[in-house]
């Protein structure tokens, strides 16, 4: 699932296409949005808020999480998609570019007014202009006993880290996944994962490890089996969820990490 950092990216994309100019055509392909056309209004804003798109036309706000596979792609007016028509979701079009969503896992088309009732409950935007990292610490200290992978995965929490994050974070704060939040360094996991996709936000790779090389990006994810960086321990995976259907792949060096 793409994290907030990819999000933060396909909204500046899509922000300077499409903002400030008049939609000539919009396109839902969700049975209940079909009937919905902005086309002749004006695009006043994308943004991102944590995993979650949201783009501003007038009194409408076009909400859209891609969730595992999903994309927002950005092409000339007449360009040539890159994935077959069947997986658009939706497409905007100005005079100067198209914006086509493919594979959305959410897309929606709320009042402008009434988006705190999609995005509402999310916790402080770790890439927002108004994080606060106190309040997502009062938030992660309130289920002390949550293992602390998923108290940082989840977005009511803080909002933007994913499975890499976590993972990543977990190792260079020496923490095992599964150890209780309430038995952790919070405010210094909160201000690592803070610095950490801050600096990957506009990187077309994200580097958790300071070598911008592919295959030498992470510490642990996606590395089971592969010696730690740092002991030569093999990697070890594990999965934590707070439900089966949540459950996500954890990577852990069993020295390093306690």
């Amino acid at each position: 699932m793409p994290e907030g950092d990819t999000v933060y990216q396909a909204a500046k994309r899509l922000d300077r296409a499409l903002t400030g100019r008049i939609l000539t055509e919009t396109d839902f392909r969700v049975p209940v949005y079909a009937t919905v056309d902005l086309s002749g209004r004006r695009m006043d804003a994308v943004l991102s808020r944590g995993k979650h798109l949201l783009m501003r036309v007038g009194d409408q706000t076009i909400h859209s999480h891609l969730k595992m596979e999903g994309s927002w792609e950005v092409y000339p007016p007449d360009g040539r998609w890159r994935h077959p028509g069947y997986q658009a979701r939706a497409v905007l079009r100005n005079e100067e570019a198209q914006a086509v969503g493919f594979q959305l896992g959410i897309l929606e088309v709320v009042p402008r007014d009434r988006e705190d009732d999609v995005v509402g409950h999310l916790g402080p935007d770790l890439l927002g202009p108004d994080w606060d990292a106190q309040e997502a610490l009062r938030r992660l200290s309130a289920h002390p006993e949550t293992p602390v992978a998923v108290a940082l995965l989840d977005q009511r929490n803080l909002a933007g880290l994913g499975n890499v994050y976590a993972n990543e974070l977990c190792f260079l704060r020496g923490m095992l996944p599964t150890r209780p939040a309430g038995e952790t360094d919070l405010a210094a996991a909160i201000d690592l994962g803070h610095r950490l996709i801050t600096v990957n936000r506009d990187r077309p790779l994200r580097v958790t490890t300071g070598d911008t090389r592919r295959g030498r990006n992470t510490w642990v994810y996606g590395r089971r089996g592969q010696p730690c960086r740092r002991c030569g321990t093999p990697i070890r995976s594990g999965s934590l969820g707070r439900t089966e259907l949540e459950e996500r792949v954890t990577y852990f060096c069993p020295v390093c990490q306690t």
